[in-house]
C-alpha cells in the first residue's frame, strides 16, 4: 500500500462534537525546530517531537564522500555558521564553503548553531554540527521508542537546481540514486518506507527517484503560481501531495487540486491566524517553525 494513502487515512480523519466537526492535519516541523533551537540538527528534530509533530521535515546535501548530510543550503549560511578557526562565516564568502566539494568529516569542523539566528530571535543557541540523514533517523527513531511515543513521518526535500548539477549538487539520478540506497538501509531498520514523503523544487530528481521506486510519496514544492498541469507534465505522472508557498493557496488551487486526488501541504505558516486561515481553506498538513504555537488548532 502507498504511503500517502497511510498519511490521508491519518490526517483525514474527521471526529464530530456537539458543535462542529473537527479535522486533524499532519503536523510537520520544518527543519525539525528551527523557531526553538538550531535548524537541521539532532536536538531540533527531538524537540519537534516532544510538542507533538507528526512529520520531521528536513532538507538534504551530498557530500563529497556521497554521504547525505541534513542542510538547507549546499553552502554553510551565514546566518548560522562558524568557521573551524571559530570566526563566523561571512555574506561574502559562505558559496565558498561548498559542501558538494567537502567530506562529511571536513562538514563537521563547522558550528551551525552556537550563534543562535537572526530571524528567530527565541531559537536557543547550541553547540551542533550538521548531522548525517542516517544518523538523525536513527536518532528519531531512538528517541521515539525510547519514549514510547508514536513513529512520526519523514519529508525528506532533495535540494538540487539544474544550473548547479555537478557544481553542488550531483545529477539527478546520483542522487536519487544515492538516497534510495541509504533509505533502504534505514527501511530494513525501522519498517520506514510507509513513513516516507519525498519533496523537491526539482522534478528531475523526484522523475529519477520514481524510477527506483514508486509506491513512496512524493510532493512537488512550488513557489510560483505557474499552472499545476505544468508541474504534472515536468514529471510525466501526479505527485501525491501538492506543496506550495502558503499564499499562493485559494479555493480554486484547492478545488484542482482535489479533483487530481492530491493532498495539499504548503509551507511555511508561522502565525495561528494563518494556520487558521489555511485548515479553513481545508488544507491536509502546515509545515511551520513554530509548531508549538499550532498546538492551539488540535
Amino acid at each position: 500500500m502507498k504511503s500517502f494513502i497511510l498519511i490521508a487515512l491519518a490526517i483525514l480523519i474527521v471526529s464530530c462534537t456537539t458543535e462542529e466537526a473537527t479535522r486533524t492535519f499532519d503536523l510537520q516541523g520544518h527543519r525539525g525546530a528551527r523557531g526553538l533551537l538550531p535548524e537541521n540538527t539532532i536536538p531540533s528534530f527531538l524537540i519537534a517531537i516532544d510538542h507533538g509533530v507528526d512529520t520531521i521535515e528536513f532538507d538534504l546535501v551530498v557530500t563529497a564522500d556521497r554521504k547525505l548530510l541534513v542542510s538547507h543550503e549546499p553552502w554553510f549560511h551565514h546566518h548560522i555558521s562558524t568557521k573551524p578557526d571559530g570566526e563566523p562565516v561571512t555574506e561574502e564568502e559562505q558559496m565558498e564553503f561548498n559542501i558538494f566539494e567537502m567530506t562529511y568529516e571536513e562538514t563537521t569542523q563547522f558550528d551551525v548553531g552556537k550563534r543562535g539566528h537572526v530571524n528567530f530571535p527565541n531559537q536557543e543557541p547550541m553547540e551542533v554540527a550538521k548531522p548525517l540523514m542516517i544518523d538523525a533517523i536513527r536518532a528519531i527513531e531512538a528517541y521515539v521508542e525510547e519514549q514510547g511515543l508514536d513513529p512520526v513521518a519523514y519529508n525528506i526535500e532533495t535540494k538540487s537546481n539544474p544550473e548547479h548539477y555537478g557544481v553542488m549538487y550531483p545529477y539527478p539520478d546520483e542522487y536519487a540514486q544515492i538516497l534510495y540506497d541509504e533509505l533502504t538501509v534505514l527501511n530494513e531498520e525501522f519498517d520506514l518506507f510507509d513513513r516516507i514523503i519525498i519533496q523537491s523544487f526539482d522534478p528531475a530528481t523526484l522523475v529519477e527517484f520514481r524510477q527506483l521506486n514508486d509506491e513512496i510519496a512524493q510532493a512537488m514544492l512550488v513557489f510560483e503560481d505557474n499552472p499545476m498541469q505544468d508541474y504534472i507534465d515536468a514529471l510525466g505522472y501526479t505527485p501525491e501531495i501538492w506543496s506550495p508557498n502558503y499564499q499562493l493557496v485559494d479555493p480554486q488551487m484547492m478545488t484542482e487540486a482535489r479533483e487530481r486526488q492530491m493532498l495539499v501541504i504548503p509551507w511555511t505558516i508561522n502565525t495561528v491566524d494563518e494556520m487558521r486561515r489555511q485548515l479553513e481553506l481545508g488544507v491536509d498538513g502546515i509545515i511551520t517553525d513554530y509548531h508549538d504555537s499550532a498546538a492551539v488548532l488540535r
